[in-house]
Parts: structure tokens; C-alpha cells; sequence
């Protein structure tokens, strides 16, 4: 039985309900600080954002998210390397803005001229470089499967993004498509309504559908088992350093654990990162001890000094230089604004 009293309470939910669908169809810009925080701002992907090159790290997203579709446009000032994964049956699109500037995923180039496809459940690297800015369209498999058979289409897009292959696209079809995902990203509040949301999907869809009817694979420069075994290489090179995190790891020692010779090594990492070995070394250390110093969870335990022995830097003004120099501001900075931030969020609850 329904009481009075009952009735403001539910009328509440429902209001409350009505509110968060309201909310999820709107567009929403963030502000990262640092490559972490820029990743976990990216809903429903699993990833790892390593910066490479010295700067003070700021990056934007906006995104929209509507139904089984994300659309976003990142824009990110330093050089990164990421590890990406969208989720299982969906697939992401990504369309460089940049011209001039060239990125690589898995290896394979990636350029203002062309559109990155990737299907879910499967781990992919991109490496973009400073001043970087793309548009992403992640889709669930089903609504894209019956879209590119009702526009005609069959499944080669699909078929396409299961090679893993980059793709390149006429430039006025790929400008055409940036004004479109731009123009819904500027225009959010015109998705909210019910009856909006199929148009958006079709929108989108239709756009990217058309864009890529008209691509072609791009030529492979090299045997795709030369480009996978530097991938390796690197991927392995990674693995060695973090495995080792309490000390540092000297090129030598890695091509002896790799069983490379150091002319290889050097060709490995500047094919697929665009640097050397020596610097990446250290650069992937000092991103692990930027995470650990944003743990502010462990609270007073943790310390810079305690965080750089951890990473194998026994030269805390060294470490603290050369952490100033890559991330533009001191170890202690990064401590003192992980706690702050912790302490509020415990006095929030």
C-alpha cells in the first residue's frame, strides 16, 4: 500500500533518474594535470599513458557518451605512449586532427591523412607525439554491424579493424568527418532529447561509413613479422624495467637479457617510440615513480625519498632534477598535491 509519505520519496528517484539520464547524454570537457589522470578519464578503456618527452603535462577530452556509443576529441602537449584496450565487441575509430604530425599504432604510421581502426578486447600501443589531437568514436559491434548493412556496406569496415590495419582516407571525406564529430561535440545539448539519439547514431555512423568506403590499406613498408618483433622487443624492454624497477637497468645488460646486439636495440626503440633505449630507461622509471608518489591512499608511509629508492634512483637531487625536467614541476609538489586532494575526498565521505 502507497502512503502519502511515500509519494514525495518516489517522486524524488524518479526526478533524481531523470536527472542522471539528462547528465549522461550531455558533453563533458576535462582538464588532465598528468598522463594518469588523462587515461582515467577515458570511461570504459583499460590504459597506460607513459610520458616520453619533458613538459608539464595538460590534456583535454571532451565526450559524449550516448548509449552504446562514445564520441570524444583528445588533445594531449606531451609525447605519449599508451596502452589501449576498448572494450570487448566494440570497436574504436580514431581520426588524427594534426597534419603534420605523425603518430604510430602497433607500429604502423599514423598521420593526418589516415584512420586508425581497432577491435575491442584486444591490447594495441599508440605513440603520439607533443601537441597531439585526434577524434575517437568507440561503437558497440551489433549497432555497427546492422548500420553498415542497412547503408550497404556489408562488414568491411569490420573486416578491416579485425587486420588491425591503418587506413588511408581521402582528405576531403576526412575533413567532411571532422566537422561533423565537431559540430556534436559543440552541440551536445541537442543529443539529450529521446528522439535525438538515433539521428546522433546515424549521424556519426553515416559519416565514418562514408569516410572509409573510400580508403585503402595502406602499403606495408616491411614484412609485418619485422615490425611485430621490434614491438616485441620493446614491449620485452618494458617488462625487464619494471620487473627490475629497484635498481637501474643499463642498456648493455638489456641487450644481453633480450639476446640483441645494441645496434638492434637502438633501431627497435627509435622505429617504434622515436627515441633511444638510454632515455626511455629512464623516463619509464620515473613514470612509475610519479604513479607510486600520486598513491597518496598510503599516506604518511610514503615519501619522495622512499619512492626514488624504490625506483632505483639512489641521487635524490638527481632524481628530483631530472623529475622536475620531465614532468615541469618537483617530486614533492606532485606528494604534497596527491595528499591534499586524498584528505579532501576522505572528508567528502
Amino acid at each position: 500500500m502507497t502512503t502519502d509519505t511515500d509519494l514525495p520519496d518516489a517522486a524524488e528517484s524518479e526526478a533524481a533518474a531523470h536527472a542522471q539520464r539528462h547528465a549522461l547524454y550531455r558533453v563533458q570537457t576535462r582538464i588532465a594535470h598528468d598522463a594518469d589522470e588523462q587515461a582515467r578519464n577515458l570511461h570504459g578503456w583499460r590504459q597506460t599513458y607513459d610520458q616520453l618527452t619533458s613538459g608539464r603535462f595538460i590534456g583535454q577530452l571532451t565526450g559524449l557518451h550516448v548509449d552504446d556509443m562514445h564520441v570524444f576529441r583528445e588533445t594531449t602537449s606531451e609525447t605519449l605512449r599508451q596502452t589501449c584496450e576498448v572494450q570487448s565487441d566494440a570497436y574504436w575509430l580514431g581520426i588524427p586532427v594534426n597534419r603534420g604530425a605523425t603518430g604510430r599504432i602497433d607500429g604502423g604510421l599514423i598521420d593526418g591523412e589516415t584512420v586508425a581502426l581497432r577491435a575491442g578486447g584486444i591490447e594495441f600501443e599508440l605513440v603520439t607525439p607533443a601537441g597531439y589531437e585526434i577524434f575517437g568514436v568507440v561503437v558497440q559491434g551489433g549497432i555497427l554491424r546492422r548500420h553498415a548493412a542497412l547503408a550497404g556496406h556489408g562488414d568491411a569496415l569490420i573486416d578491416r579493424a579485425s587486420l588491425s590495419r591503418v587506413l588511408r582516407i581521402d582528405p576531403a571525406r576526412k575533413t567532411q568527418l571532422c566537422a561533423r564529430l565537431a559540430h556534436i561535440l559543440a552541440e551536445g545539448d541537442a543529443a539529450l532529447a529521446t528522439c535525438a539519439r538515433p539521428q546522433l547514431h546515424a549521424s556519426v555512423l553515416d559519416a565514418l561509413l562514408d569516410a572509409c568506403a573510400t580508403t585503402t590499406d595502406g602499403e606495408p613498408i616491411e614484412a609485418p613479422s619485422s615490425r611485430s618483433r621490434r614491438r616485441r622487443i620493446v614491449g620485452e624492454s618494458r617488462d625487464y624495467v619494471l620487473a627490475n624497477r629497484d635498481r637501474p637497468v643499463s642498456v648493455p645488460e638489456l641487450c644481453e637479457h633480450l639476446h640483441v646486439s645494441r645496434r638492434t636495440l637502438q633501431y627497435c626503440f627509435e622505429d617504434v617510440l622515436g627515441m633511444a633505449p638510454a632515455s626511455y630507461l629512464r623516463v619509464i622509471r620515473l613514470n612509475g615513480a610519479r604513479r607510486e608518489l600520486c598513491d597518496a591512499s598510503r599516506g604518511g608511509a610514503l615519501s619522495v625519498q622512499n619512492v626514488a629508492a624504490a625506483w632505483g634512483f639512489w641521487h635524490l637531487s638527481q632524481f628530483a632534477t631530472d623529475y622536475r625536467k620531465l614532468f615541469g614541476m618537483r617530486p614533492s609538489d606532485t606528494l604534497k598535491a596527491a595528499q591534499m586532494l586524498h584528505s579532501e575526498l576522505r572528508f567528502a565521505h
